[in-house]
């Protein structure tokens, strides 16, 4: 484009300078991208689940094992008070330990196997040739400050509240010792800590690679405004189909095991609070709190990058159907009457934005969620209108998403399991809770 616009006396010498400027950007901007996907890899090899080696997977698995189980078992035995049956209830501790231990250890299994087999760039499908175009690079770029962003705020939080427990903890089972009792909170800060940026990252992680497969979902729209052989949206359809299914391949476990042990943990939750007959306060169930929230925030960052995969997906079958009835209109308008054929062009933007909806911001708040194509200036014969009308055939017949071993993570499976956890709460309550007359 620059050098279409910027013509010199000596062509060759300004082809070669816009040949210069243009792999510049290109270089530039594919510095930034691998500058950035290098300091991902980096945080996530800190954390031990770029695990590339026997050396660096022993290394983690030691890690784990010392800040999940050991310290976590240590606070607990060296912490007990024996007057303090108020303010400390042992099983609470324990069921909290096993269940924060177990999703920490799903979530560091699951997404160390993918970063061994696959690496950090064919994970979160960032491959060269997308990566290399500047508008593409933006918005990796974005999409990766987005993680960090969703990790450090929810971590905070999440801190936060675990402080304020822990230290309420301490004012009432002091027993004397302020050092045993400070390193007590910092042991057990330490350990909640580690599991807890273990199992956030996992989930931010597979939000980041549902993130940056949405960028190519809502790039097909573009590629429609573009004058090309039907054929050519049919193979990027199929690429980005695939892509899909890998991710569901690669992450279904992950997101099905989360689930099964974040229900696990609420209905343990539910019991242990229900049926202890003695005091249940912040200060011995205040652990309760604070896994309950982290999990379910987990959990509901799967399910919406998750819902958002499909949605765009399926989306693209309504933005495949108004382009071929755009583009159709337009032909047909265009075989009339020079004289009649210019008033209708000047109608022609009236026609388009009337066929296009007021779009949501919202991920999951609209059906067609990406804009109508623009450019409807394309040459269109019998022929073509054939082959578009197999193109659209085929997109709406293949609608695509992020599914669980057959069952689509769509609006539809997260109303269900929302009604079903409502159904078990309700009958766990129905269990434990009775009304004495």
């Amino acid at each position: 484009m620059a050098a279409a616009e910027c013509r010199s006396p000596d062509p060759g010498a300004d082809d070669d300078n816009s040949i210069h400027v243009s792999l510049i950007d290109a270089i530039q901007h594919f510095t930034d991208l691998d500058v950035s996907l290098n300091k991902l890899e980096r945080f996530l090899r800190v954390l031990g689940f770029c695990q590339y080696s026997i050396f660096s997977a022993a290394l983690s698995w030691l890690a784990f094992v010392v800040f999940s189980i050991v310290v976590p078992l240590l606070v607990v035995y060296f912490g007990y008070c024996s007057n303090c049956e108020l303010y400390q209830i042992n099983d609470f501790e324990l069921e909290v330990l096993v269940c924060q231990s177990v999703a920490a250890f799903i979530s560091l299994l699951c997404i160390s196997h993918n970063l061994r087999k696959y690496r950090i760039r064919k994970l979160l499908f960032v491959d060269r040739y997308h990566g290399q175009l500047t508008h593409f690079s933006e918005l990796y770029l974005k999409k990766i400050r987005v993680f960090y962003y969703l990790v450090v705020s929810w971590m905070a939080i999440f801190f936060f509240m675990k402080i304020a427990r822990e230290v309420s903890r301490a004012v009432h089972i002091y027993d004397g010792s302020i050092w045993w009792s400070i390193g007590i909170v910092v042991a057990s800060l330490v350990s909640w800590a580690y599991s807890t940026i273990i199992f956030i990252v996992g989930t931010a992680l597979f939000h980041l690679v549902g993130n940056l497969q949405v960028i190519h979902l809502e790039h097909f729209g573009e590629l429609l405004e573009m004058d090309m052989d039907v054929s050519v949206y049919i193979n990027e359809h199929m690429r980005l189909t695939c892509y899909v299914c890998k991710i569901s391949h690669r992450f279904r476990m992950f997101l099905l095991l989360e689930y099964l042990i974040v229900t696990v943990s609420q209905c343990i939750v539910l019991l242990q609070t229900t049926t202890n007959q003695g005091i249940v306060n912040f200060v011995n169930a205040g652990d309760f709190v604070v896994i309950s929230v982290v999990q379910l925030v987990g959990l509901l960052i799967c399910l919406n990058a998750a819902a958002k995969i499909s949605h765009r997906a399926q989306g693209l079958g309504s933005v495949a159907s108004r382009w071929h009835a755009l583009v159709t209109c337009n032909s047909n308008d265009a075989s009339v009457s020079e004289s009649s054929s210019d008033v209708r062009n000047v109608e022609t933007p009236k026609t388009a934005g009337q066929l296009s909806v007021n779009y949501s911001e919202g991920d999951l708040e609209s059906a067609d969620c990406m804009p109508p194509p623009a450019n409807i200036q394309l040459t269109s014969t019998m022929t073509s209108y054939h082959k578009r009308q197999a193109f659209v055939t085929y997109v709406e017949s293949n609608p695509g998403g992020f599914s669980i071993y057959g069952w689509r993570v769509d609006r539809l499976l997260i109303n269900t399991l929302f009604f079903v956890e409502m159904t078990l709460v309700t009958f766990l309550l129905g269990m434990t809770l009775t009304i004495k007359v």
